[in-house]
């Protein structure tokens, strides 16, 4: 076995170096986890937050007068209910990929009572539902109850975007639609529509499926959290290792009196 290189100590300006390097990334990474912890503890209040709103008992949806204050975190995924009429001949197909396959979402206009619209996504349907034509079966036309959950408009997604003017649809962004359909007085929300109680006809489904809503927020914060902490202790445990081998070295090199 050889003998280790005769090396000497390493001079002030580069130990100071190392010392800099080492305090930065080591405050770095702790903060980075610390952040991380934080971030964990406010993802876990969300979900708790958001699965309460999805179980509790339906409640009217916000009126025109609240629309202004109807915002992301104190009403996204709210269990409400509305009552109107529906306006199919201005409904919108925006392209859906579910858990029943690729299809459209339909999302149709419910004019409440006092002129105020509130659009409804009713559900999934297949590729070739209506023929995509409209000519099928639009739907009651009369006074319709509707619960569902409160969401709100999406805006455009990498590589897919609206094209109304070709009638293509990617996303639920409610003002370009209400645009697209001429309509007046439309919340700035749309609502998801519960599943109904009978979504079976002699074996095969009915159309739209609603109740299909996808709420999944991904928790990974604790791996995020472990991993700048485990760097930080990696760099605590380089520095150490420079330490012990700077005196060792000092030892073996004294420096001359």
């Amino acid at each position: 076995m050889t003998d280790e290189p005769n090396r000497s100590p390493r001079g002030t300006i580069a130990l100071t170096l190392f010392a800099l390097l080492g305090l930065v990334l080591f405050a770095g990474f702790v903060a980075l986890g610390t952040w991380q912890v934080y971030r964990m503890g406010w993802k876990r209040e969300l979900i708790e937050r958001v699965d309460s709103r999805v179980h509790a008992a339906a409640t009217p949806a916000p009126a025109e007068k609240q629309w202004p204050q109807v915002t992301v975190a104190s009403d996204e995924y709210r269990h409400v209910q509305l009552q109107g009429h529906f306006l199919h001949d201005r409904r919108t197909l925006v392209w859906a990929s579910t858990n029943l396959g690729s299809g459209y979402w339909v999302i149709t206009p419910l004019q409440q009572d006092d002129g105020s619209i509130v659009l409804v996504n009713r559900g999934f349907v297949p590729p070739d539902w209506c023929g995509l034509t409209g000519s099928c079966e639009p739907g009651s036309g009369g006074e319709s109850t509707v619960t569902g959950l409160l969401r709100m408009s999406e805006g455009p997604v990498v590589f897919r975007h609206n094209d109304p003017a070709k009638n293509s649809w990617y996303t639920r962004d409610v003002p370009a639609m209400a645009k697209a359909r001429a309509l007046q007085r439309v919340a700035p929300y749309f609502v998801d529509q519960d599943a109904a109680p009978g979504t079976l006809d002699q074996g095969k489904p009915v159309w739209p499926q609603g109740g299909l809503t996808v709420i999944d927020f991904p928790n990974n914060h604790l791996s995020y959290l472990i991993t700048w902490y485990a760097l930080a202790l990696m760099v605590l445990g380089a520095g150490i290792y420079v330490v012990r081998d700077e005196r060792r070295l000092r030892r073996k090199h004294p420096t001359p009196s």
